[in-house]
C-alpha cells in the first residue's frame, strides 16, 4: 500500500461518496468527469480496496468505502481550516467558520454578524445551522454556538447562561381556538412538536407529560419549521421566550406551568485564540449573545419576569 497518497483523491472520493455519481461529483468539484473517475481508481489501486460498485442510480459505496468516510472528511475540515489560517495571519481578515442551532443561527446571529462585517470588512463569515454537534476538535469549524456543555478539553469554552423555552402560540390562533388554562387542556389543542426524540427532548416530556410526540398535530425536527408554523398560527409550540418578545402577536401560553431552562455555550478550539479574526469574532459573539439571554440586545423588547422554572437536566 502506497501511504503517500495525493489529497485530490480523496477529495474526489468524498466527491462521488456525497453526490453519488462520477459526473454528479466533477460538477460540484468544478472539474472533468474523467479527471474525478481517474481519482477514484488510483485511489482504489493505492489502497488495494474497492471504493464503490456500479448501480442503475449511480455509483454506491462498497463496505470498506464507507468506512474510509469519517477520515476522508476529518482531512478535508483541516485542510480547510489550514486556508482559513494561512490567509488571515496578523490581521482580522479571512474566513472564521461559525456553527450554531438553526434558531441562534438565523433569528439571533444576522445583526451579530452584520456588526461585524461593517467594522471588519475583510472578515468573512461561513455560518453553518445545524442542531448537530460540529466537531472543533477535526476543525470542523472554528467556533460554535452549543446547546450542551462541550466536553472536549482542548476547548475554550463559556457558558453564557440559560435560555428560557415556553409554550406560545400566535394570536390569531387563540382568538379562533381558545386558550388553554392547563396543561391537560393542551390534549385538546393542535400542538407543533418533534418528530425523533433527543435527550433533551426526551427529558422535557418525562418533565410535561402532555409534551409527547403522540399528541403533536404537526412534527418537524426543523426548529425553523416549527417557528414558522407557530407563526402562522398552525397551533401551540416551544419558542425561545426572548425571541418570541420580540413579536408581539406571540402570545405566552401556561407560562408557570410550562417552562424549560436550555444551556447556552460558545466554544472555540485553545489553539485559536490568539488568532486575530477569531479572537473578534468570539468576543462579539459573547456579548451579543449575552445581551439576548438577558433581554438587552437591540433586537429584543422587555418581556414580563420569568416564572419559576421546571427543573431538570437534559442530558439524561
Amino acid at each position: 500500500m502506497d501511504f503517500d497518497i495525493s489529497w485530490d483523491l480523496y477529495r474526489s472520493y468524498l466527491g462521488v461518496l456525497r453526490h453519488g455519481s462520477l459526473s454528479a461529483a466533477a460538477r460540484a468539484m468544478g472539474v472533468a468527469q474523467p479527471t474525478v473517475g481517474r481519482h477514484v481508481a488510483a485511489l482504489e489501486q493505492q489502497l488495494g480496496i474497492t471504493l464503490f460498485t456500479r448501480a442503475p442510480a449511480g455509483l454506491l459505496p462498497t463496505e470498506a468505502g464507507l468506512a474510509l468516510k469519517p477520515y476522508a472528511e476529518t482531512m478535508l475540515a483541516s485542510a480547510s481550516a489550514m486556508k482559513r489560517a494561512a490567509h488571515s495571519q496578523g490581521e482580522v481578515r479571512g474566513t472564521v467558520r461559525l456553527t450554531s442551532s438553526e434558531i441562534i443561527g438565523a433569528e439571533v446571529l444576522p445583526p451579530i454578524i452584520t456588526a461585524l462585517q461593517a467594522r471588519w470588512p475583510a472578515l468573512k463569515i461561513e455560518l453553518v445551522l445545524s442542531n448537530q454537534v460540529q466537531d472543533l476538535l477535526n476543525r470542523e469549524a472554528d467556533i460554535a454556538v452549543r446547546m450542551t456543555a462541550p466536553r472536549q478539553e482542548a476547548l475554550i469554552a463559556r457558558h453564557l447562561g440559560r435560555v428560557e423555552l415556553g409554550l406560545h402560540a400566535h394570536a390569531r390562533y387563540l382568538h379562533a381556538r381558545g386558550t388553554p388554562a392547563t396543561l391537560d387542556e393542551l390534549l385538546h389543542h393542535a400542538l407543533i412538536g418533534f418528530d425523533q426524540q433527543t435527550p433533551f427532548l426526551r427529558a422535557a416530556s418525562e418533565a410535561i407529560g402532555q409534551w409527547r410526540r403522540q399528541h403533536f398535530s404537526l412534527r418537524s425536527d426543523s426548529d425553523l419549521a416549527q417557528l414558522a408554523m407557530l407563526r402562522a398560527g398552525a397551533g401551540l409550540g416551544v419558542c425561545q421566550v426572548p425571541l418570541a418578545h420580540r413579536d408581539p402577536q406571540l402570545v405566552r401560553v401556561l407560562p408557570g406551568e410550562f417552562s424549560l431552562p436550555l444551556d447556552t455555550w460558545l466554544a472555540m478550539h485553545e489553539d485559536l485564540r490568539h488568532t486575530p479574526r477569531c479572537r473578534v469574532v468570539f468576543d462579539a459573539l459573547l456579548e451579543g449573545l449575552q445581551a439576548y439571554l438577558n433581554g438587552t440586545s437591540n433586537e429584543s423588547t422587555p418581556g414580563p419576569p420569568r416564572p419559576p422554572e421546571i427543573k431538570f437536566h437534559p442530558h439524561n
